[in-house]
């Protein structure tokens, strides 16, 4: 058995005062519009989610696919570039820059996540680091992505995992946390 240390977890000294997304007004605009117009299931037109995304400093590209109820933290870490499918219930928690390439489909559910705690630590200090889904990568329903995780291109994570290690191009990952399974064939 493990000694038990003297330091322990002590939340109450937890500080995030370094992190300023954006200001309190712009984050409260922002809120306001994706509740009423990207996370709702209210029929809204695909290109008004562009526009509303582009207006609060998201680079997306106009073949961008998404779905009702999407939950983007802050549209202003999202860069999104040529066709992509972005699936009912995809909760992006972009506290740092999310880019997503070209041909990437996240499907229902799926969660990409830029920040964690530190455990190391006392405070339980928060950490961000940015996600990168090279292109034609899937992430399949309910599947997590880890912060600082770059997906290789055409990668798989299959539906339920949890990537919390870089995936290789053309790979096939599966469980949490998910391992490299088999290598992806793309025929014609």
């Amino acid at each position: 058995m493990e000694k038990t240390l003297k330091s322990q977890t002590n939340l109450s000294l937890y500080n995030n005062s370094w992190y300023r997304p954006g200001g309190k007004l712009k984050i409260l605009a922002w809120y306001i519009c994706s509740n009423l117009f990207v996370n709702t299931y209210f029929p809204i037109p695909m290109a008004w989610k562009r526009m509303i995304l582009r207006f609060f400093g998201a680079t997306i590209d106009p073949g961008v696919v998404i779905k009702p109820k999407v939950n983007i933290k802050y549209p202003w870490f999202l860069k999104i570039t040529g066709t992509v499918w972005i699936g009912e219930e995809v909760w992006i928690d972009n506290l740092g820059m999310v880019t997503i390439e070209s041909d990437c489909c996240l499907s229902q559910g799926c969660y990409l996540l830029t920040g964690n705690h530190d455990y190391t630590q006392s405070a339980f200090d928060l950490l961000i680091r940015p996600i990168h889904l090279g292109r034609g990568a899937w992430i399949g329903a309910k599947a997590i992505v880890c912060p600082g995780v770059t997906v290789g291109e055409h990668a798989i994570l299959t539906v339920n995992s949890v990537a919390t290690k870089d995936m290789e191009s053309f790979g096939i990952y599966q469980g949490n946390p998910a391992i490299l399974t088999k290598k992806r064939r793309i025929l014609n």
